[in-house]
């Protein structure tokens, strides 16, 4: 049936609160996602404040030249996607053991409890958390450091140790964020139909059984599509808890591109270069995104699109 722009303009103005509550996520898009990349020509001109970003001269490839010759782009880069790949292996895999965990839970006293426990760390600022981090961590005070040291193990300063870094950061950042992420496999495994499970128990699988054979396949599309639009953040690791977490003991294994484009951004005021090596970020993020899904599509699996 054909529809005219009359008849759609009077359906619309029957729900114009709903139009309205969207206005504000749009918004929130178009000018912190979509304005912003009016400035992405940074990274291919000589920025001049007195000329402004279209006045500016172009200078090419030169910034990404410049940061791929440098010395420290592979180790930066390195950084980069070690530290990720282990936050997305870490933290793609236990809240969805969580989830199952919790679902096969039969005390709604100790489920309630447990996701209470398991939510709440989420809530913790990353200011907050960071500074947790460093009085457990303390190498005098510490609990941690004391429980290391009731082990036989000596006295010593994990935040100064680079080898100690990345699990320090992955760790911790799956204890504030497993109970939250595994939100969406609960709600997944909410919806696993209860004919199946009763099937399964007439031809006598045990629990284990029921969830290799189950739960698992029922909630894999979720699975997959929350493995792609992980692989979309590989390398866009969280910024604020690595710069709080930096001394000048680590930096060899904490300087990863979100603070080295910082720190030559906004404090060595080079804006083209920084824009150029945040862009290079993007653009593999993009790719790694791309990649993960058009394999899952040919893997007969769900996909983004």
């Amino acid at each position: 049936m054909l529809s005219f722009p009359g008849a759609t303009l009077r359906r619309a103005g029957r729900h114009w609160e709903l139009y309205v509550i969207m206005l504000v996520p749009l918004a929130y898009i178009l000018v912190f996602n979509y304005l912003p990349m009016y400035g992405v020509q940074l990274a291919f001109k000589r920025f001049s404040p007195s000329k402004g970003i279209a006045g500016s001269s172009w200078v090419g490839l030169r910034y990404f030249q410049s940061f791929f010759a440098s010395p420290s782009s592979l180790q930066i880069i390195w950084n980069t996607l070690s530290v990720s790949i282990y936050s997305l292996v870490v933290g793609f895999f236990f809240p969805i053991f969580l989830a199952i965990c919790l679902n096969e839970s039969r005390s709604k006293r100790f489920k309630k409890t447990a996701q209470m426990v398991t939510y709440a760390p989420y809530f913790i600022s990353t200011v907050v958390m960071v500074g947790m981090i460093m009085q457990a961590l303390d190498p005098r005070m510490g609990i941690i450091s004391k429980l290391i040291e009731l082990c036989g193990g000596g006295s010593s300063n994990l935040m100064g140790e680079p080898k100690a870094f990345q699990s320090i950061y992955v760790w911790s950042g799956l204890w504030q964020s497993i109970g939250y992420s595994a939100i969406i496999y609960l709600a997944a495994l909410a919806g696993v139909s209860p004919e199946l499970q009763e099937a399964a128990i007439i031809d006598g699988c045990n629990r284990a059984q029921r969830i290799w054979n189950v739960d698992i396949p029922s909630i894999m599309p979720t699975i997959i599509i929350m493995l792609i639009m992980s692989f979309g953040f590989v390398m866009s690791v969280g910024f604020e808890k690595v710069f709080l977490m930096q001394n000048d003991m680590n930096l060899s294994a904490s300087e990863i591109i979100s603070t080295y484009t910082y720190k030559v951004g906004v404090v060595n005021a080079n804006f083209g270069y920084a824009t150029a090596v945040g862009l290079f970020n993007s653009v593999v993020n993009v790719i790694l995104l791309l990649s993960a899904n058009g394999i899952a599509k040919k893997a007969g699996q769900p996909g983004l699109w």
